[in-house]
């Protein structure tokens, strides 16, 4: 069944060049309207320039589509409010957003300036939640929408020179998660995207060869899926050259320490066990790992856990 976005609305930021561009292009495709969100800047995030984000509504337009450029900066809360509200002033809704911008300032962490590391936390963690914020209230009115995260394998994982994005990247994450359970009785989902691609934010960093496989439209799969009618929840799905995959954040069943080996020296002597994965656990909110913790000391003590007596 052809995944459709026809009479959807979606905004895509960044979306003037690289993997933003792959995914507004492939959403006019299939029918979406697009506020194509592009700041104009450099790597670094400066200067602005609207000229990137009209490239891609032409594009748009020339394949039929319908779009309108926005030049705001996803830092800027009032900006983001007149983009979100000139797009309801034009069709009366708002169903999916893609939280793709961002910009890169790597440095070693001994040598990074804490304005840059400032910055990238500024642009790619708040320049989300002020984008999300902003279409919120409007996607609870629908009881519909699709926000998509992008967050990374550095995010995840790490990588030298990196700390700035890879913290803004996993905290993400955690927006994420709790945005869907604060959404999820309004019909809104939320999901992260983790691409991986050759763009001018990677160019310097990728082989050409290599670079020739990592093209933003393998990725724009998806994206498109993420901010589909069919769309998952609560998903983290990694995308590259065309491959594929879903992390997950699991956890250890772990053990309970009372008397003497509730200490350091306890902990030590028992890590092996903490750290075993069998029978790890996903939890769908961070109440479920204190009541496994709590229910255990409690039935060490003797305590009716499950009476709260």
């Amino acid at each position: 069944m052809r995944i459709s976005f026809d009479g959807r609305v979606v905004i895509v930021t960044g979306a003037g060049a690289g993997l933003g561009r792959a995914y507004a292009l492939e959403l006019a495709r299939r029918g979406a309207k697009l506020v194509v969100n592009d700041f104009g800047g450099c790597l670094d995030g400066s200067p602005a320039s609207s000229g990137a984000a009209e490239a891609t509504v032409a594009e748009i337009q020339a394949i039929g589509g319908e779009a309108i450029a926005d030049g705001a900066d996803v830092t800027d809360e009032r900006s983001v409010r007149s983009m979100v509200g000139n797009a309801v002033d034009k069709w009366g809704r708002i169903d999916a957003l893609i939280n793709n911008a961002g910009i890169l300032r790597d440095a070693a962490f001994h040598k990074m300036s804490l304005a840059d590391f400032r910055k990238v936390i500024e642009v790619h963690l708040m320049g989300s939640v002020n984008c999300t914020h902003a279409v919120w209230p409007i996607m609870r009115a629908a009881n519909y929408g699709r926000i998509v995260m992008t967050t990374s394998s550095v995010g995840q994982y790490g990588n030298f020179g990196q700390a700035n994005y890879a913290a803004a990247k996993m905290a993400l994450i955690g927006l994420m998660n709790t945005l869907v359970i604060e959404g999820a009785k309004v019909g809104i989902r939320v999901n992260a995207i983790g691409p991986g691609a050759a763009t001018r934010m990677t160019e310097a960093l990728i082989p050409k060869n290599i670079a020739a496989l990592m093209t933003p439209e393998s990725v724009a799969p998806a994206a498109v899926y993420l901010a589909s009618d069919s769309a998952p929840n609560r998903v983290i799905l990694n995308a590259t050259a065309g491959g594929f995959s879903r992390t997950y954040i699991r956890e250890t069943v772990g053990v309970h320490l009372s008397g003497a080996d509730c200490s350091a020296e306890g902990l030590a002597a028992h890590f092996d066990a903490i750290s075993d994965p069998t029978g790890e656990q996903l939890y769908l909110d961070g109440g479920q790992q204190v009541k496994k913790f709590v229910g255990r000391a409690a039935a060490a003590a003797g305590v009716d856990f499950s009476s709260g007596n």
